[in-house]
């Protein structure tokens, strides 16, 4: 009886640390924190890169707001269009067409 209980114990820790591992995965894909974003693997060089393709993009930078969505971007990694005279800044490419088409 007891080794049954042992057992089911140790099992029931494995499936855990397994859904565990396969949430984690899953919220850093959504989140952006996997190694290649969306924006890397669709080949969009409109973002700034660092100088190691390794290394993800800073962070930093001057927030500027999205002129489309409203959306505050950091200008080290937004999507940039130069009209009118001015810089606009753009959280993603879908942001910057509307804004230019």
């Amino acid at each position: 009886m007891l080794i049954r209980v042992i057992e089911f114990l140790v099992g029931l820790m494995v499936v855990l640390t397994m859904v565990r591992s396969v949430v984690g995965f899953i919220t850093k894909m959504y989140t952006g924190q996997s190694a290649t974003s969306p924006q890397q693997r669709a080949g969009n060089t409109s973002r700034p890169q660092s100088s190691s393709a390794s290394s993800p993009t800073p962070a930093g930078g001057e927030l500027k707001k999205d002129p489309v969505c409203g959306t505050f971007i950091s200008t080290a990694t937004a999507f940039q269009t130069y009209a009118g005279g001015q810089t606009h800044y753009f959280c993603s490419t879908k942001c910057r067409d509307k804004f230019t088409g």
